[in-house]
Order: C-alpha cells, then structure tokens, then sequence
C-alpha cells in the first residue's frame, strides 16, 4: 500500500501519534494544546473529535486495553495527565480524571500491560515518576518514584507482565506470575530498571544503565512472550540506539550499540512479537531493525513528511 497523508487538523507541530487496539482511530498530540480523534478505514479518514482541556504543548497519547472501555491519556507541558473517555457517540469526549501531581512538564504516559490492571506511569520534568492506578469504587490510588531522574525524566515504558522464563516454567503454584516493572530514561543520560515490590518501587538494575553521551529521548521495553530474555531499546540525542539485555531473572543487563544515526533519534516501537524494532530519528527516516543469527539487519524506510517524525508504529512503518 502506498503512503497516503492524513491531515490532522493540528495548527501546530504535532508530537506524538497513537492507534487504538483495532487500527480504527488515531490519536494525535500537538503543541496547539488539543489532541484530534481520526478514524481510519484504509486510504479514507475522517475528523471525528477535538479534546481541550490541556495549557501546554501536548506530548504524548496513549490508548487504554480495550477491556476497559474506549479510554485515552494524555500527558503536557502544563504538568497534567488527563484521563479521557468516549461517549455514546465518536464526537463525544469527557475528562473523567486529571492528575495534577507533578509540578512541571509531564513528557511522557505509558499504560501497564491490561493483566495488571487498569495502571498508568507518567515520567515528568520534575524528576519523578508517577504511577496512578484505578480502583475499583471508580478512584486512584497513586504510587511514586521520586527523584527517578534527578535532571528530568524523558520516557517510561512497561515490561511485559508475565514473568522472564514464565512460559518455561510456570511459578510455584502452577499459574503464571505477573511482574510489576517498569523502564525509564533521563536527562541524566541513563535508563535504569525499576520493581513494583511490597507496594514500593525499587530500583532493579545497578548501576543505572550507562551508555549514552546526552539525554535519553525514548525507552522501549519488548515483548519478550515469557521467554527468559529480557530486552530494552533505548534512543537518545546523541544519536544511538543501544539495545539492552538481560539473559534471565536477576542477571546483569548488557548493551550494545545497534547504530549510531548522527541526529538525535527521538522514538522507538517493538512489533507485538519483540522481534522487529522501528526506530524514528532526526531526518525524518523511519528504520525498520530485526535481529539476525550473527548480526543485526536493517530496512531503511525513509517517509516524507511535512512535520518532525515522532512516533509510527512498525505496522504502519512496514506499509510505507
């Protein structure tokens, strides 16, 4: 299929992208302080909401399971995370939360994977990270990591709930065991490896994970289907992506350079099955990386586009 262009609607740069769990919506985020809801049907789309409510530049959407309704985060410069929900009708819209716990730039939101619950992590410029988590009398409750990243945390993404190794041997009692983990980069220029346990979150990698020459821009945690590895993207300004791995539970983790683009590379995306890795940078390329036997291959996908690149998907990056 070839490429085909949306417009948006925006009146300014637009930062981040997001399609919903059946790639019938998108979400977009711009610094025109609104978020546009577009439905897609194969080379048509139409226009179908407008959501306001944030002060500042918005930064990231992020879509809910499912299971949970027709949901939708949003996270800004004003220091918000709001909480959408969907109407009767696909023009209606309502906050039915906001989060007002940080006191600068909420840069990014990330849902924990739907067995977890419904649970959101939020990574702000005030250095801490937020993890608010719905009960189930309609309430939150709100967990933190303070001073996560002293500087300014960039990016924070989810590990897959079912424990490393889990498909291999299941826990003591039989069942599959969730975990609770979470990445996350900074402006310090490190990703670190955080655990939810006995309530508090612990740091879970020592020392901090140490490659980059400049700010962390994106984190990615992949899909691993329990299988014992463990593997982590990280992008940053200085213009490499490093690809960490931990071989099983409790070992060290190990990084690699994949590449150096010289341009700061801003997002990352896993395939659903972790074994393909698009990578969107400076130039506005969208790179499509799989692992080989002995080495790393890329498929260069270059996409014209009339805004910086931020985010696609790998899906819609192999349609290009």
């Amino acid at each position: 299929m070839p490429p085909h262009k949306i417009e948006t609607g925006h009146q300014d740069v637009v930062h981040d992208i997001a399609m919903d769990y059946y790639g019938k919506r998108l979400a977009t985020a711009s610094s025109d302080n609104t978020i546009k809801i577009i439905g897609v049907s194969g080379t048509s789309h139409q226009q179908l909401a407008t959501l306001s409510g944030h002060r500042g530049p918005v930064w990231q959407v992020a879509w809910a399971h499912p299971k949970f309704g027709s949901m939708l985060a949003s996270c800004s410069y004003d220091g918000q995370v709001i909480i959408w929900k969907e109407g009767s009708k696909p023009d209606e819209w309502a906050q039915v939360h906001t989060f007002v716990e940080h006191k600068s730039s909420v840069n990014s939101i990330a849902w924990a994977p739907h067995e977890l619950g419904l649970s959101l992590a939020c990574g702000s410029s005030d250095g801490n990270i937020s993890v608010f988590t719905a009960r189930s009398d309609g309430g939150w409750d709100t967990t933190r990591i303070d001073q996560a990243h002293p500087v300014g945390v960039t990016s924070v993404s989810w590990a897959p709930a079912m424990a490393p190794g889990a498909l291999i041997s299941a826990g003591p009692s039989g069942q599959y065991e969730y975990v609770q983990k979470l990445t996350s980069g900074g402006c310090d220029n490190t990703v670190k490896v955080w655990k939810l346990t006995n309530g508090s979150w612990r740091m879970d990698c020592f020392p901090a994970l140490q490659m980059h020459k400049d700010w962390v821009r994106d984190v990615a945690w992949a899909p691993n289907l329990g299988l014992p590895k463990s593997t982590i993207a990280s992008a940053s300004q200085d213009g490499t992506v490093v690809i960490w791995t931990s071989a099983k539970e409790g070992e060290q983790w190990e990084g690699r350079i994949l590449y150096d683009f010289r341009t700061p590379v801003w997002r990352l995306s896993w395939s659903l099955t972790g074994n393909i890795l698009a990578v969107s940078d400076g130039n506005n390329n969208v790179t499509l990386w799989k692992e080989a036997v002995d080495e790393v291959e890329a498929n260069i996908l270059p996409v014209n586009v009339d805004f910086p690149l931020k985010k696609l998907t790998p899906i819609e990056a192999s349609k290009a």
